[in-house]
């Protein structure tokens, strides 16, 4: 798969099923999670390009999955040797954010319920373009050869 790796953190099953299908039918690979611990669960154990996180979880809020989740180096750069900027996230949530909480936490963005799916699906195709310039990036074999004889004789 060529997409994406991300994590949909999403309560509400009707909008979570739509997501994930316009996400896998754009060759994504996305993980579910319903919840805040599933979702800390999840970003400790799998590399993620993306993370869509939903503000108002059943069991704590997205920006305290934001805030343990920093604490603990989930949100630093996937990919081994990345000096990049910290793991992508793009929060999502029926109520507006207050603009110290969007300055607490950098994001990649912030989409207000109701938002266009074709928004989040750019996000989406754009981490997937980061992960192929990266796995680019660290596949490339540089053979060091020596000059060419400049010498004619």
């Amino acid at each position: 798969m060529s997409g994406a790796r991300i994590l949909l953190v999403e309560d509400d099953a009707i909008l979570r099923d739509l997501l994930r299908r316009n996400l896998e039918a754009r060759q994504h690979l996305v993980f579910i999670a319903e919840d805040a611990h599933t979702a800390l669960t999840a970003l400790r154990a799998t590399r993620f390009d993306l993370v869509m996180l939903d503000i108002n979880l059943p069991d704590q809020t997205g920006w305290e999955v934001l805030r343990i989740a920093q604490r603990e180096g989930c949100l630093l750069p996937q990919m081994l040797g990345d000096a990049g900027p910290q793991l992508p996230v793009v929060a999502i949530s029926a109520v507006r954010a207050s603009l110290s909480r969007l300055k607490e936490f950098p994001l990649l963005a912030y989409l207000p319920k109701p938002f266009p799916i074709e928004a989040l699906v750019r996000l989406a195709e754009e981490a997937g373009q980061r992960r192929r310039v990266s796995n680019a990036g660290n596949s490339v074999q540089v053979r060091h050869q020596p000059p060419p004889n400049t010498h004619r004789s």
